[in-house]
């Protein structure tokens, strides 16, 4: 088939190149003139595990484009991908303005019937602004072109995106048309071959359902932090608890991790988007502003016990960190709880010795002019004459370190663990002060 993808951030680039390694003619749209002329370059924009060599592939094979002429790449395609942004406005809605902006321009262009999907997260209600845009614009053009527009959300995960778009657990399509439901079984139907479904439902239903699915891992992980910290209570383990709870098949252990806290460019968005959908509507989410308080409060405690540990006072102390993604796999940091603790610390006057595997051009893009910190040029380097270690970001790279090395390099042997990376007994035999979530309170 021939496709359009308006967008080429981590959704749209992700999506168009897996559809055109399934063989159809793929063409990506971006307003970013640079951004297009990198990719044509095969220089990415994210980084994304085996996201360049299927770009590279796709474009050598003559499948994969990249363009700024929107219109051109409307007309030329029967189905044509929105996968623009839709940040969080400052009420907590999702800002439409650039997926509105999208549709009046699909309807300048349109010579013809076309399906429009929505791609990008998009509250209840989008595609009815999205079918108004494109007749706003038919209907200034005295054309009446047949189209229909269609909601199919992504259920990608930052470091295994490409996997799961190519072997997906579930396809939701939401059409309110059994012929246009018919054709987008059609173009998913080489990604299911092992009979996982294709799920069709209406238009709604699908808007909510990707809403729905990440409120419910935020609150499951919201839900481990709060245990965690009934643990540090009680004296209970919490990665004992975690296993004894974690083995029950309606449980389950993903997304069943203590640590600092959701971020990235999904959970918080999302969660404040359909926190807005119901309240706009007069219903009072209680259990997902839980979630969200939970989730601001782990930041807040982890920076409150490396100010107590240190007795109020960070002047003079250099702190090492590792990791500074919001997870590991990617580059992406926003909303990472590393910029949240390296923030409310370095006003405390704490200085940092930062290091991440893969985040380092953006870190430096976001803390570049932040005087208190300092890049280093490998995990180790980050260690060298500091008060305390940080750990942000759970990459496999920091999951068995050479501890004696740490120790002969940092000033103290001190680690404030955000993600519960080691054993405590292993820790304190090997002479190493460790504080990790849900570690029970002395007396």
């Amino acid at each position: 088939m021939k496709l359009a993808i308006i967008g080429t951030g981590y959704v749209g680039l992700v999506t168009g190149t897996c559809f055109a390694e399934m063989g159809n003619e793929v063409i990506c749209v971006d307003a970013d003139a640079a951004k297009i002329q990198a990719l044509e370059a095969g220089r990415m924009p994210i980084y994304e595990p085996g996201l360049e060599d299927y770009v590279k592939r796709n474009v050598a094979e003559g499948r994969l484009f990249f363009t700024t002429d929107l219109a051109q790449a409307v007309q030329k395609s029967l189905i044509i991908f929105i996968a623009v942004g839709t940040p969080q406005d400052t009420d907590g809605s999702a800002d439409l303005s650039a997926v509105v902006a999208v549709a009046h321009e699909i309807g300048k262009a349109m010579n013809g019937y076309k399906v429009v999907v929505e791609k990008s997260t998009v509250p209840v209600g989008t595609a009815r602004l999205v079918r108004q845009a494109i007749r706003e614009e038919l209907t200034a053009r005295g054309v009446d072109y047949e189209f229909d527009v269609v909601s199919n959300p992504e259920f990608l995960k930052e470091g295994t995106a490409i996997d799961d778009f190519m072997k997906p657990d579930r396809i939701v399509v939401g059409a309110d048309d059994v012929r246009v439901a018919e054709l987008m079984k059609e173009l998913y139907a080489p990604f299911v071959r092992t009979n996982h479904p294709i799920i069709v439902m209406n238009v709604v239903s699908a808007e909510l359902t990707k809403y729905a699915a990440n409120a419910f891992l935020a609150c499951k992980i919201s839900f481990i932090n709060e245990i965690a910290n009934i643990c540090a209570l009680t004296g209970a383990d919490i990665s004992m608890v975690r296993a004894g709870i974690g083995s029950d098949p309606r449980i389950g252990n993903l997304f069943l991790f203590p640590g600092l806290g959701y971020g990235g460019s999904c959970f918080p968005k999302d969660m404040q988007a359909l926190i807005h959908t119901a309240r706009s509507r007069g219903y009072t989410p209680r259990l997902l502003e839980a979630a969200e308080a939970i989730n601001r409060d782990q930041r807040r405690l982890f920076v409150d016990r490396v100010v107590s540990h240190f007795q109020h006072d960070l002047s003079g102390r250099t702190l090492a960190v590792w990791g500074l993604s919001f997870k590991p796999g990617t580059d992406d940091m926003r909303e990472a709880p590393s910029l949240t603790v390296i923030s409310e610390l370095g006003k405390r006057g704490a200085r940092f010795q930062a290091y991440d595997p893969k985040a380092m051009d953006e870190a430096r893009h976001l803390l570049g002019d932040n005087p208190h910190v300092t890049f280093a040029g490998s995990s180790y380097e980050a260690l060298e004459g500091a008060d305390a270690l940080l750990i942000h970001t759970e990459w496999p790279l920091f999951r068995e370190p050479d501890f004696e090395r740490m120790k002969a390099l940092m000033k103290t042997p001190v680690i404030f663990d955000g993600r519960n990376l080691y054993k405590p007994d292993k820790m304190a035999r090997l002479g190493f002060q460790y504080f990790y979530i849900g570690q029970p309170q002395e007396g």
